[in-house]
């Protein structure tokens, strides 16, 4: 229950990517790995790790976030480069298959992976995302050009310096909904570095930047129609501004062996209350 997660660093692409890692290799039980969200880090799955037994977890920060390298300057964070990537630290760990359980913008890479690579994917447990967030066809130069001017823009902005951690914890609070304290606090001390003067991020600031190009809503179904493993979505109640009932109801019906499950709770439920979401992960493994 209090069991105290290993550290691991693994080399991927020439880059370092950090991870933390719950359970034993070798000792039979199914091969997770977890995808946390945008600006999270490894530790958004602390509390809900130590509730699924018989896995051994793998909990990666993401390029960019908690404790992994940066991409190279002149790089753009596109969420289509988040396959290879997971498919890299998958070789890494020579894991031929694996599950995921991924939340937000990593249950949104997760459902691409699965599409793409179904010989490598056992199961999706995904929680608030199927499918990457999109745009309409007409919003696309808008959105091109906000992504450029803010890339030129970035260098004449320094980076904010916290006195306290719990100054970080007040500010990571202000941009999610529902996020308490405590929940904060796990995600910050992994995601700050200490600097003269107190703390900074330790993720990219690239990563706050808009991006170039979305995929369409009917892109987005016909990649979630490549899905053949049994999959899991687990939705807060109530739902989050960004997932549109409609929207997801159209992806959900994409996707042929899914089960959906909405829980009371935040955006970040894994995180607030692990066990009605461990609960619903046994019911689908013993399910399937």
């Amino acid at each position: 229950m209090h069991e105290i997660p290993r550290e691991l660093t693994l080399s991927v692409h020439g880059r370092v990517i950090t991870a933390q890692a719950w359970g034993r290799a070798g000792t039979g039980g199914t091969r997770v790995l977890a995808l946390h969200g945008w600006l999270d880090n490894a530790a958004s799955f602390s509390r809900l790790a130590p509730l699924l037994p018989d896995v051994e977890l793998v909990a990666i920060d993401f390029p960019g976030h908690g404790r992994s390298d940066h991409l190279p300057a002149g790089c753009w964070y596109h969420h289509i480069d988040g396959i290879d990537e997971v498919l890299a630290v998958l070789d890494a760990l020579e894991w031929p298959r694996a599950t995921l359980l991924a939340h937000s913008m990593g249950a949104a890479c997760a459902s691409l992976v699965a599409a793409a690579r179904p010989d490598r994917i056992e199961a999706l447990w995904l929680i608030e995302a199927l499918g990457p967030l999109t745009t309409e066809p007409e919003q696309t130069l808008a959105l091109l050009r906000r992504a450029h001017a803010q890339r030129s823009e970035r260098g004449s902005r320094g980076l904010r310096t916290f006195a306290t951690l719990a100054d970080a914890v007040a500010a990571r609070q202000q941009g999610v909904s529902g996020l308490t304290s405590a929940a904060a606090m796990t995600l910050v001390e992994r995601g700050t570095r200490a600097v003269p003067g107190g703390w900074q991020w330790s993720s990219d600031p690239r990563l706050t930047l808009a991006s170039p190009l979305r995929a369409t809503q009917a892109q987005a179904v016909a990649w979630l129609r490549g899905i053949e493993c049994p999959t899991l979505l687990i939705l807060a109640d109530p739902a989050a501004t960004f997932l549109p009932p409609a929207a997801i109801a159209e992806r959900v019906a994409a996707v042929a062996r899914i089960k959906v499950l909405h829980l009371p709770g935040s955006h970040h439920i894994h995180l607030e209350d692990p066990e009605p979401v461990a609960a619903a992960i046994a019911a689908f493994r013993t399910a399937t």
